[in-house]
């Protein structure tokens, strides 16, 4: 995939899926493999992750802006282009066409979700947007609603699940594990004199938070993955500085981690955050927890 953002190039025709993709869930991959069946390139626009879109108070995303990239960078597509938000922020609908879709992504054809907006305000729906693209000699396809599960997926819904610990389920409907990577930085050393080190990681702030709790997870180690056990929380029976922490106990794994960027891939909510009477209660729940992740 040609990343074409910052060193534009003359594309051949193009198929472009449109939208902001954030978590690439199963609904986006229907609009993005659409956009590949076409007879011709297959390229997309999207904004950059860390985009403050309007009437988002904050952003929460599902993935990084680099791991977007990594999995836009395994579905084949052939260009990419995917400015900040800002760059086009007072664009009508058809300044978006002219001057994006056609002068610089060469498109024939564009492909978009049902509830895709674009334009000033976000005015303009899937339903106009096909007739003003038209106008330049553009085709537009939209892709009506995909449904897993009895429930149409979409970003809200996922991220929803996640807030509320049915990571499970979120999980089904991205198609792969909600995950996030962070440096594992030093912590007090408490799980290590438990028999239980971990890997601590302040938790990503443009993340979307999970549930506060304790999860089943993997980790990817140099290539090899491994079971793991991993609380997101404000460790109650220790402390309670205020930063939400993602502490990891890598089932198997006993080399130094400190300074290192690692994912964190969570698969099941095992049980809510809660506060021990005792050091030795919390190490018997550790125990556990373990238990669960293997």
């Amino acid at each position: 995939m040609t990343d074409i953002t910052y060193h534009l190039i003359r594309l051949p025709e193009t198929a472009v899926a449109v939208g902001f993709f954030d978590g690439l869930h199963l609904g986006h991959t229907e609009v993005i493999k659409a956009a590949m069946r076409q007879d011709m390139a297959s390229a997309m626009f999207t904004f950059h992750s860390d985009t403050a879109l309007p009437k988002r108070e904050k952003i929460e995303n599902l993935l990084s802006n680099e791991m977007k990239l990594e999995r836009l960078g395994q579905t084949g597509l052939d260009y990419l282009y995917s400015p900040d938000f800002d760059t086009v922020r007072d664009y009508t609908a058809e300044d978006f066409i002219s001057r994006v879709l056609v002068k610089i992504m060469n498109a024939k054809v564009v492909v978009c979700g049902f509830d895709f907006r674009l334009g000033a305000g976000g005015g303009c729906d899937a339903e106009q947007f096909k007739r003003l693209s038209a106008k330049y000699g553009i085709s537009t396809v939209i892709i009506p609603p995909f449904s897993l599960e009895g429930q149409i997926v979409h970003s809200t819904a996922i991220k929803n699940l996640i807030k509320a610990g049915d990571i499970a389920k979120a999980d089904r409907l991205l198609g792969y594990d909600f995950s996030y990577e962070g440096e594992v930085i030093y912590g007090k050393r408490l799980g290590r004199k438990l028999g239980y080190p971990t890997a601590n990681q302040l938790f990503p702030e443009k993340i979307v938070m999970p549930k506060f709790g304790v999860y089943k997870s993997s980790v990817e180690i140099d290539g090899r993955r491994y079971n793991s056990v991993t609380n997101i929380g404000f460790r109650p029976t220790v402390d309670n500085d205020g930063v939400p922490l993602s502490e990891t106990h890598i089932c198997g794994y006993s080399g130094e981690l400190y300074g290192r960027t690692l994912r964190v891939s969570l698969i099941d909510f095992i049980r809510p955050e809660r506060k021990f009477d005792s050091l030795e209660g919390l190490k018997a729940q550790l125990a556990k927890d373990k238990e669960m992740a293997n």
